[in-house]
């Protein structure tokens, strides 16, 4: 599967979308640009951090697209995923085995490191690889909250740059989001205190 197919499945589920910095960002607004999606425009490995802020946030599910060289940089992510486990919140990992966005160096997945497993080691009970769109669409669709690992081809599509500035873009997905803001409750994180 190639990134581009992916993203266009994901394009497909209801809510809101926050897209990996680089190529993901680029390709996903040439494919299917919407007011649901906040594209990252720096902070590599941090678009699943902030999809578990969102997701605390808001009511509707939330998407956390993220690339398996950012999630490499920031893997307490699945830590705080697993401990405040939103239920509304799909992290899906693109995993082509290289950072993409910056000349296909090879990552640690390409030689062997496995997200799934890293990912249920740290506590997420719901984790699934796919390899193909409608997979990854069914898998995207499902009950939360849940780790993805979608594996695809190396390869960038020829797109352009997000044309939108950092604070139109948070403008944007800010109003968006607004409009399904959750009221907020107290709730203590899964697991034990300390």
């Amino acid at each position: 599967m190639r990134r581009l197919a992916a993203l266009r499945a994901l394009a497909g589920v209801p809510g809101l979308r926050v897209v990996n910095l680089g190529y993901p960002s680029r390709e996903m607004y040439h494919a299917a640009d919407a007011p649901e999606n906040f594209y990252m425009l720096g902070s590599m490995g941090l678009a699943s951090s902030i999809g578990i802020g969102v997701a605390l946030g808001v009511r509707e599910r939330v998407v956390a697209i993220d690339g398996d060289g950012s999630v490499l940089m920031n893997l307490g992510t699945f830590a705080t995923f697993a401990r405040y486990a939103p239920p509304n919140l799909i992290l899906v990992v693109l995993d082509n085995g290289v950072h993409g966005s910056t000349g296909d160096q090879p990552t640690a997945t390409s030689s062997g490191a496995r997200l799934d497993r890293i990912a249920a080691g740290a506590g997420v009970r719901r984790v699934r690889v796919v390899r193909d769109p409608r997979a990854l669409l069914r898998a995207a669709t499902g009950r939360g909250p849940a780790v993805v690992v979608a594996r695809i081809e190396p390869g960038n599509a020829d797109v352009p740059v997000v044309p939108l500035d950092g604070p139109t873009l948070r403008d944007r997905f800010r109003a968006r989001a607004a409009s399904r803001r959750r009221v907020p409750r107290p709730t203590a994180p899964r697991g034990r205190s300390r």
